[in-house]
């Protein structure tokens, strides 16, 4: 290995935060992408944007005095920092001569291509819905989405637009002070979450302190004073921790070098003021910063520094073998001084400290002669951060357009952009998930499709059920199920994240329409069949056959039978209506009586003429007063009343219209049903309360955890005296916690 050099002391790194000096000009930037930039007829493209941009902003000052031309030159500074290609960096000059002149987006696209208009256009887009254009301080949640969706097309155009905004938050002195406010607000918001999960932490870390500085003036001055009055103690301190290290260091020929950094002033507030922390409880205030050459060298200076200095316990991270979804890797740890000062020490390489400053920008850098495509950069990007991919779904997402936005920027906050527990599938693909998340919103994550057929889990080797809460570390593999019912109620009661919530609700909601549909076609077919067995055609096909008739649907509007039978169900039209259509005459029946004979006044359930006849009610349907009821003739057994949606008696012609005895007194019918809940303790001790509650007896009762999905089925046999009352009881049973879906049972 050769010698390592001695490395001079250094302070913090010039970095694209720092303030730029008045009057940069296009030759500034030009110094910069020239760097990387060799090709020609790239340099000559961008310089012709530039002289466009001059041209259109001619004459026009912006509030702070200069001339507009001084903002387009200084967002292409902070991009052409980044190594941005030829098209961001002209698109940098050009995104604001659309907005604010007479040219257009064919002109751009004439003059420089495809892909500069597109990226043009995109900006154009987003600044049309700027604070500017509203007649009140803040800016609708509805906006903001489309401005994350704006963004989310095309990681160039964040890129674009953070440097724009970063600039205009180093030249805020100029507005109001409500405006000030505003913008510094929706930096917070909207900028700065992208920022940090893109990696880019030069750009977050600066839009936070500006921000913070006219939001909070005063605390922003305090935390300054407290850095100064400490400065000439923490100097002598530090001076002599760096020396003491460099030395072990460069004693084992390992080559390095090394800074310092100061907690940006955004996070020590963060500590100070949200956490409750005194100043001189921040550990981490100042950092020491060591870039060697590699993964091995950075674990050899962990040990030669943790075997001069007592580590603090619980602040060692290795985000080198376990990066973040932002890219970021270096190793943290925290020491004591032998002074009693506290410093937190990151390691890394030196790829990995460009990607910690610069984070996404660093990783897809523009490489000259590299086949640049960046359809494909924007494709490796959603492959590589899986959460910019949710990103991009996430803010297509419909249910949350228009008045649901406030939703949606609470939804993405939570999901998205605050996901702090990283979780392993088996292939150890890293899922990040917002704290409380189950192993069903990791199987959603994962994808839709698995998730709506999960039916357990293996956490850590062990089988678990869908409610399992998962914690940074777990190594977490779905099963699924082809014969999986799919999502229900309950499900979203287990879920935390906002997008398999919305994912659940739209499974539930296409289900419960086809079940709807598919009930409006039965209800229908119903109502007519019994319509026109009531004028003596019992032959199910010969109704069929007859309403099936083109002239039929023609008249009544309908695409198909199915169509006309959904209709019927809605009762428009009515049965009456389409056999009157039909002229249908009633067929001869045997003469019967018209009345309902008196001696059958204390059976719950009428027959028309049938006094004598045995009446029992079915076991199999359980119909309880209230219920739509049909007979069914039974040789030598009278006739048995069942439910008139039972399957037992479909397309039967043994059956006879019976009706409900509404003189009989209160009595009670036995109904078997079936609970479905979430397993958790005193279930059915609330399932009984409730039974209670109504004066309902039950037998019969049975409880079992299902192995598919880990979920608690009861069953039992109840006595109500009515369709009203049992359909009370389901109402009140589904208020109870983890209780999902209640059904009647045909046996």
């Amino acid at each position: 290995m050769p010698m390592a050099k001695k490395p001079a002391e250094k302070q913090q790194q010039e970095t694209i935060q720092k303030p730029p000096h008045v009057g940069r000009t296009f030759m500034d930037v030009f110094d910069v992408y020239a760097t990387y930039i060799t090709d020609q007829k790239d340099r000559k493209m961008i310089e012709n944007a530039y002289k466009f941009a001059e041209e259109k902003h001619r004459g026009v000052y912006r509030k702070s005095g200069e001339p507009y031309i001084e903002h387009p030159i200084e967002v292409c500074y902070i991009i052409a920092k980044l190594q941005a290609g030829p098209a961001t960096i002209a698109a940098g000059f050009l995104h604001d001569v659309v907005e604010d002149s007479d040219a257009t987006v064919e002109d751009i696209r004439k003059l420089f291509g495809d892909d500069v208009a597109f990226l043009v256009d995109s900006l154009t887009k987003i600044q049309r819905m700027k604070l500017s254009h509203r007649t009140e301080a803040d800016f609708e949640a509805e906006d903001h989405r489309k401005i994350f969706l704006g963004m989310a097309k095309d990681v160039r155009v964040i890129i674009i637009k953070l440097a724009d905004r970063l600039h205009n938050m180093r030249t805020l002195e100029s507005l109001s002070p409500a405006r000030q406010k505003a913008l510094s607000e929706e930096t917070l918001d909207v900028f700065v979450p992208i920022a940090h999960r893109l990696g880019i932490f030069t750009i977050q870390s600066e839009l936070q302190d500006l921000s913070l500085k006219f939001l909070e003036p005063e605390k922003y001055k305090e935390i300054l004073r407290l850095l100064d009055e400490r400065e000439k103690n923490r100097n002598e301190s530090l001076s002599a921790v760096k020396k003491r290290i460099a030395d072990v260091i460069y004693e084992h020929n390992i080559t390095f070098r090394m800074e310092s950094r100061i907690k940006s002033i955004y996070s020590i507030y963060r500590k100070m003021y949200k956490k409750n922390y005194n100043f001189d409880e921040i550990y981490d205030v100042l950092a020491i910063r060591i870039i060697t050459q590699s993964e091995m060298n950075c674990y050899e200076i962990l040990g030669l520094i943790h075997a001069m200095y007592k580590p603090v316990p619980g602040r060692f991270k290795d985000y080198i073998a376990m990066p973040k979804p932002n890219l970021y890797q270096s190793l943290h740890t925290t020491i004591v001084a032998g002074d009693g000062n506290i410093y937190e020490i990151q390691i890394r390489t030196e790829e990995m400290d460009s990607i910690a400053e610069t984070g996404v920008a660093a990783h897809w850098k523009y490489k000259e002669g590299a086949h640049y495509n960046p359809k494909e950069e924007q494709k490796d990007i959603e492959e590589k951060l899986h959460w910019f991919r949710d990103f991009i779904n996430f803010s297509s997402e419909k249910e949350y357009d228009g008045e649901d936005a406030k939703d949606y920027m609470a939804a993405l906050s939570n999901d998205i952009f605050n996901a702090n527990v990283y979780v392993f599938t088996p292939m150890g693909k890293v899922i990040d998930l917002p704290q409380g998340s189950t192993v069903l919103d990791f199987a959603y994550r994962i994808h839709t499709k698995v998730g709506e057929s999960a039916v357990g889990a293996v956490v850590n080797g062990s089988i678990v059920p869908l409610n399992t809460v998962l914690k940074t570390g777990d190594v977490c593999e779905i099963k699924t199920s082809k014969n999986s019912k799919g999502p229900n109620e309950g499900w979203l009661s287990i879920v935390k994240t906002a997008g398999a919530k919305s994912r659940i609700r739209k499974f539930l909601n296409e289900k419960n329409a086809e079940a709807f549909e598919s009930s409006n076609i039965e209800k229908g077919k119903n109502a007519i069949t019994e319509a026109f067995r009531a004028r003596g055609y019992n032959d199910e096909n010969e109704v069929m056959n007859l309403i099936s008739q083109q002239k039929v649907l023609d008249e009544f509007h309908a695409a198909s039978v199915d169509d006309l039978l959904k209709m019927i169900g809605a009762r428009n039209p009515t049965p009456s209506s389409v056999i009157e259509f039909l002229n249908i005459r009633t067929k001869a029946l045997p003469k019967t009586s018209t009345h309902y004979s008196s001696q059958d006044s204390k059976n719950p359930v009428l027959v028309e003429g049938g006094s004598n006849i045995a009446i029992s009610l079915s076991k199999c349907c359980s119909p309880i007063p209230g219920d739509d009821i049909i007979g069914f003739i039974t040789k030598g057994k009278g006739i048995t009343v069942h439910r008139v949606n039972c399957p037992n008696i479909k397309g039967s012609s043994r059956v006879i219209p019976v009706r409900w005895n509404e003189d009989l007194g209160i009595s009670s019918y036995p109904v078997d049903v079936e609970v479905y809940a979430n397993d958790r303790p005193n279930l059915l001790a609330d399932i009984l309360q409730v039974m209670a509650s109504k004066g309902l007896a039950v037998h019969d009762l049975h409880a079992h955890l299902t192995t598919e999905t880990m979920n608690t089925v009861v069953s039992m046999k109840i006595f109500v005296s009515s369709a009203k009352i049992l359909e009370d009881t389901f109402s009140m049973l589904l208020g109870i916690k983890g209780v999902y879906t209640c059904e009647r049972i045909i046996h």
